[in-house]
C-alpha cells in the first residue's frame, strides 16, 4: 500500500473500484456525446462564398494566437513542473503523481480552450447561415449555437471527471494531494488563457468601437474597418477558449477540493461521493442540450433558461437519491476516519443531500439575479439606456451603480449558500466538506453552464460574419440580432455562476489550507500560538489588507493592459483611414492582419505580469509573514475578489446590453447622439467584462492553491528545528523583487490612447 494511503487509512475495494470505473464510463461517454455533437454541428451549411471567406480569416487569425499562446506558456509549465517537484510531500510517488498531474491539468485546459475555438469558429458561419433560411431559421440558428457550446460543455465535464478519477483510481487515498496539482495546472493556464484572451478580445473590440462607430459612422462589423477580422478572432480566443478553461479549471478545482475535505469528514464515502454527484451532472447535461429548442414566438433566451431549470432540477432529484443509497445514515458507520468524526452527531446522507442542493439552488437564483441586472428586458438596463439621453457620463455613472448594486446582492446569496451548508454541522471538517459539496453541486450544471457561455461568442461572430458579408437581411438579420443580445446576458449569467463556484472552491480550499498546516505542523513536531490566526492580530489584518490589495492591482493591470493594446489598434485603424482613402468607398480592401498582430503581440507581452503576480504574492506573504497572515490574505483575497469580479462583469454586461438597447430603436437608435453615448458605456465595459473580471475567478483559485502547495514549507521554515529565519526571509525578498520587477516594467509602457508614439514626451496642455 502507497505510504500516502497508510497515512489516510483509506484503500479502495472492490466495490469502491467500480464506483469509479462507471464514473470515467460516464465521463467517457460525455466525450462520446460531444462527438456526436461536433458532427452535427459541422454538417450545417455555411452559407455563401463570401461568408465563408471571411469565417476563414477569423478561423486562422485564431488558431495563430492560440499556437502562439501555447508556445509562450509551455515553458512557464516547465518551470512550475519542477518547482512543484522540489515540493515537500508525504512520498515521492504523490511527489511525482502532483507534479505529472499538473501538466495532465494544464493539458486539459488547453485542449477544451482550443476546442472552444476551433469549433466556435466554424460554428459562427453555419448560424449565420441557418438565419437566412426561411422558415426555421431562427430555430435552427439558436440550435447550431448551443449545440456548439454543448460540445465545449460536454468536453468540460468529461475531462474534468476523467482526470479526477483516474488519480482516484490510482492513488486512492493519497489522491487528494496529487490533485492539488491537476487543480493547480487547470487553474494557471485558464487564468493565463482568461488574461490573455480578454485582452486580445477587447484591445480589437474597443479599437474597432472607437474608431468605426464613434469616428467614422459605421456599423460595428461593417468591412471598411480594419479591427473587425481582430475583433472576430478575440470573441474566439477570449469568450470561448478563456471562458471554455475558466470553467474546466472551476470544475477541477472543486473537485480538488471536495476530495481533500471529504477524505478527512466522510472517509471512503466522502472520496467517492464527490465523484458522483458530477457524475450525474453529466447526465443531466445532456438532457438540457437536447431540449434546448425555442417554442414559436417565444425568446430564445426564455427557452435556454427552461432548459437550464430542468436540468437543475433533474439533478437535485438524481442527487438526492445517490445520496441516500450511497451514504450512511450515521457517523459512526463511516470508515478511515478519526474518532472525534465518528462521534460527530447528524446524519451524513441528509448533510450532503442538502448541501449539494443548497449548490444548485445557488446557480438557479444566481442566474435569476445576473440576468435581471444585465437583460434588456429588465429595469437596471432600461435605466442605463435611458440616462444615454443626457451623455456619455450618465452612462457610464449609471452602469456603475447597476454593478456596485448587484455585487452587493450577489455577494450575500453566496455569502448565505457558504454559511447555510457550514451550518450543516457541528464539525468543522464537516461543515468544510458540506461547502465543498454545496460547490459539486453547482457543478451539477456547468454542462448547460458551458454551452450557454459559448452561445454568446458564436452569436455575436454569426452577427460580424453576415454583417461583413452582406449577405443577410431582412429576417435573417434580425434573428441574428436578438441571438447576440441574449447571447450578452447568458455570458454575464455564466459570469455570475462562475464566480459563486470560484468562492465555493475558494472557501473549501481555505480549509484545505488550515488541514495542511495542521499536517505540517505534525510532521515538524512544533506548534504555532493560536494569536497568530486571529483575526484582530495586526499581522493577520495586514495580510487581509494585502489580499484584498492584490485583487485591485490585478484588476488594474488587466484593464490597464486593454488600454495599452487597444490604443496600439486606435492609431493603425486611424492610420488606415487616413492613408487609403479608398478603403471607406470600397475600392481598397483594409490591412486586417496588421491589427491581429498588434492584438497577438501586446496580449501575450502582458501575460507575465498578472500571472507572476498570481503565483508569487502568496509565497510572499507566506514565507516574509507567516502562515496566520497568509490565512489573512486568503480571506481578503477571496472577500474583495468577489465583489470585485461581480461589479466589474455586470456593470459591463449592462453597458453592452444598453447598446443594444439603443441600437433595438429605443432613444433615437442607431447614429444618435444617445447611441454615441452607449458605445462610449460599452467600451469602457469591455475590459471590466471579458477581462479583468473573468480573470478574477483562476486568480482566486490559484492563490489558494500555491498557498495549499507551500504550507508545509511555510511551516518547516517557521518552527520547528528546520526553522530558519533567513531563508523566509530571503524566499520573501526575492518574490516580492520580481512582483515589483514585472509591475514597475509593465507601468513603464504609455498608457495614453489620446496622444500618437511621436508625441510622447511631449508637453500637452502644459503636462509631460
Amino acid at each position: 500500500m502507497d505510504l500516502a494511503q497508510q497515512a489516510t487509512g483509506i484503500e479502495l475495494g472492490g466495490a469502491d473500484y467500480t464506483v469509479v470505473g462507471v464514473v470515467m464510463v460516464i465521463a467517457l461517454a460525455a466525450l462520446a456525446f460531444g462527438y456526436v455533437l461536433i458532427k452535427e454541428v459541422l454538417s450545417a451549411g455555411q452559407g455563401t462564398a463570401k461568408m465563408q471567406d471571411i469565417a476563414k480569416g477569423v478561423q486562422e487569425g485564431a488558431s495563430a494566437y492560440l499556437n502562439r499562446q501555447f508556445r509562450t506558456l509551455a515553458v512557464f509549465a516547465v518551470v512550475v513542473f519542477l518547482l512543484l517537484f522540489a515540493l515537500p510531500a508525504a512520498s515521492t510517488g504523490e511527489r511525482v503523481g502532483r507534479s505529472l498531474f499538473f501538466l495532465f491539468g494544464a493539458a486539459f485546459s488547453a485542449a477544451i480552450g482550443y476546442l472552444g475555438m476551433w469549433l466556435s469558429t466554424r460554428a459562427n458561419v453555419r448560424v449565420a447561415a441557418a438565419a437566412r433560411e426561411t422558415g426555421g431559421g431562427r430555430e435552427k440558428a439558436m440550435r447550431v449555437a448551443f449545440r456548439t457550446g454543448g460540445v465545449v460543455g460536454m468536453t468540460t465535464v468529461g475531462l474534468g471527471l476523467f482526470g479526477a478519477a483516474l488519480v482516484v483510481l490510482v492513488y486512492a487515498g493519497g489522491a487528494p494531494r496529487v490533485l492539488e496539482g491537476f487543480g493547480f495546472g487547470a487553474a494557471l493556464l485558464a487564468m493565463f488563457m482568461r488574461v490573455g484572451g480578454g485582452i486580445f478580445t477587447k484591445a480589437a473590440d474597443v479599437g474597432a468601437d472607437l474608431v468605426g462607430k464613434v469616428e467614422q459612422n459605421i456599423p460595428e462589423d461593417d468591412p471598411r474597418n480594419a479591427a473587425t477580422i481582430a475583433d472576430n478572432v478575440g470573441d474566439n480566443v477570449g469568450d470561448c477558449a478563456g471562458m471554455a478553461a475558466d470553467l474546466f479549471e472551476s470544475y477541477a478545482v472543486t473537485l480538488v477540493a471536495s476530495l481533500i475535505l471529504g477524505t478527512a469528514a466522510f472517509g471512503l464515502h466522502g472520496l467517492l461521493f464527490p465523484l458522483i454527484v458530477p457524475a450525474i451532472g453529466v447526465v443531466t447535461a445532456v438532457i438540457g442540450v437536447y431540449i434546448t429548442r425555442a417554442r414559436t414566438g417565444e425568446s430564445a433566451l426564455t427557452a435556454i433558461n427552461r432548459s437550464f431549470y430542468i436540468s437543475a432540477g433533474i439533478s437535485g432529484v438524481a442527487c438526492a437519491v445517490a445520496a441516500v443509497l450511497y451514504l450512511p445514515s450515521s457517523f459512526s458507520e463511516l470508515t478511515g476516519v478519526s474518532e472525534e468524526i465518528r462521534s460527530t452527531p447528524g446524519n451524513p446522507a441528509l448533510i450532503a443531500l442538502v448541501a449539494v442542493i443548497i449548490g444548485i439552488l445557488l446557480a438557479v437564483v444566481i442566474l435569476k439575479l445576473t440576468g435581471y441586472f444585465t437583460a434588456t428586458e429588465h429595469r437596471p438596463v432600461r435605466d442605463v439606456g435611458k440616462s444615454s439621453l443626457t451623455g456619455a457620463a450618465t452612462v457610464i455613472l449609471s452602469g456603475m451603480s447597476v454593478g456596485f448594486e448587484s455585487a452587493v446582492f450577489t455577494a450575500l446569496i453566496i455569502g448565505a449558500a457558504v454559511f447555510g451548508a457550514f451550518l450543516l454541522s457541528a464539525s468543522l471538517s464537516v461543515a468544510l466538506f458540506a461547502i465543498a459539496l454545496a460547490g459539486c453541486g453547482l457543478l451539477t450544471t456547468v454542462g448547460v453552464i458551458v454551452a450557454m457561455d459559448t452561445f454568446g461568442p458564436v452569436s455575436d461572430n454569426a452577427q460580424g460574419i453576415a454583417e461583413m458579408s452582406g449577405d443577410v437581411e431582412g429576417e435573417g438579420a434580425q434573428i441574428l440580432t436578438e441571438l447576440d443580445a441574449v447571447g450578452n446576458t447568458t455570458k454575464a449569467i455564466t459570469k455570475g455562476i462562475a464566480i459563486a463556484t470560484a468562492v465555493l472552491a475558494a472557501t473549501a480550499l481555505f480549509g484545505s489550507y488550515t488541514d495542511a498546516i495542521k499536517q505540517a505542523l505534525a510532521n515538524v513536531a512544533g506548534h504555532l500560538d493560536p494569536s497568530e490566526y486571529f483575526v484582530y492580530a495586526p499581522n493577520v489584518l495586514v495580510g487581509v489588507a494585502i489580499g484584498a490589495a492584490v485583487v485591485f492591482l490585478f484588476a488594474g493591470l488587466a484593464i490597464n493592459a486593454v488600454s495599452r493594446a487597444a490604443g496600439a489598434v486606435v492609431y493603425e485603424v486611424r492610420r488606415q483611414f487616413t492613408d487609403n482613402p479608398g478603403i471607406m468607398d470600397g475600392s481598397v480592401r483594409p490591412e486586417y492582419g496588421k491589427v491581429v498582430d498588434i492584438c497577438t503581440r501586446d496580449s501575450l507581452r502582458e501575460l507575465a505580469t498578472p500571472g507572476l503576480l498570481a503565483v508569487l504574492a502568496p509565497i510572499a506573504v507566506g514565507f516574509g509573514l507567516g502562515v496566520g497572515p497568509l490565512a489573512g490574505y486568503l480571506a481578503g483575497a477571496i472577500a474583495t475578489g468577489t465583489l470585485m469580479a461581480i461589479f466589474l462583469a455586470n456593470s459591463g454586461g449592462a453597458w453592452d446590453n444598453s447598446k443594444k438597447l439603443v441600437e433595438d430603436g429605443y432613444h433615437g437608435g442607431k447614429g444618435s447622439e444617445a447611441h454615441a453615448a452607449t458605445v462610449i458605456g460599452d467600451t469602457v465595459g469591455d475590459p471590466f467584462k471579458d477581462t479583468a473580471g473573468p480573470a478574477i475567478n483562476p486568480l482566486l483559485k490559484v492563490m489558494n492553491l500555491v498557498s495549499v502547495l507551500i504550507a508545509p514549507a511555510v511551516v518547516t521554515f517557521a518552527v520547528g528545528q528546520s526553522a530558519s529565519t533567513a531563508v523566509r526571509v530571503v524566499v520573501a525578498v526575492i518574490a516580492v523583487a520580481v512582483i515589483v520587477a514585472a509591475v514597475v516594467a509593465s507601468k513603464r509602457r504609455s498608457t495614453a490612447i489620446a496622444e500618437s508614439p511621436a508625441d510622447e514626451g511631449k508637453v500637452v496642455n502644459g503636462a509631460a
